[in-house]
């Protein structure tokens, strides 16, 4: 999988890596009780910001994941953007909210994981959760600074190239490439050591040795 560990010696970071089961980082629409996005935004944060050595502050704070986390850290990022001074995606599966993403799933187990999730594609509460339509009820200036990659064989890469476009259209900075390769670790594995370096300095986790 990843080295993470040995990538981020050097940094003055503390790394969380939350489970976020097949939630999407979103208040589950169907099951109240599975309120992922909450968890993460109302508790996880304010807990380590309290039990350790944080910079308790949007500046002292940045956002990644890959795939379905790679959504999630996108969303929350642009949802909180007062959190965040950076977020970033590894293969993001960024059209997942939008209606015509779950129409297009051939699955039946899969489309009704996604509809319990973000509700059923005819709700208009969908938006909530909607990167493209999220993005563009923010300003450029309060976007947190944007890393987006993707291998140039993925399944996912025409949504990113989508969302991209869009985040050019809104005038929003950000940092995207296309690597070589598919949905899978060895993509993500260099990418994670790429995050590391675009974010540090954001958030000041550079150490003198750096």
């Amino acid at each position: 999988y990843t080295n993470l560990t040995q990538y981020s010696k050097g940094y003055e970071e503390i790394i969380v890596m939350p489970e976020g089961d097949n939630g999407w980082y979103t208040n589950n629409w169907a099951d109240p009780k599975l309120e992922w996005e909450d968890f993460l935004v109302l508790d996880l944060i304010p807990f380590v910001d309290g039990h350790y050595r944080t910079v308790a502050s949007r500046q002292g704070r940045a956002i990644a994941g890959l795939s379905m986390g790679g959504y999630g850290a996108i969303k929350l990022a642009l949802k909180y953007p007062a959190m965040f001074a950076a977020a970033a995606s590894l293969s993001g599966a960024l059209a997942s909210a939008r209606a015509d993403w779950t129409k297009s799933l051939a699955d039946p187990e899969v489309k009704k994981v996604i509809e319990a999730d973000f509700s059923p594609p005819e709700n208009p509460a969908r938006a909530e959760n909607d990167l493209f339509e999220l993005i563009r009820k923010l300003r450029p200036d309060e976007v947190p600074q944007l890393y987006l990659s993707i291998g140039s064989s993925d399944f996912l890469l025409q949504e990113n190239r989508e969302f991209v476009q869009l985040l050019a259209r809104q005038g929003v900075p950000y940092e995207y490439r296309e690597v070589p390769g598919k949905h899978e670790w060895r993509v993500w594995d260099r990418q994670i050591q790429v995050v590391l370096a675009f974010q540090a300095p954001v958030i000041g986790a550079l150490s003198q040795g750096r």
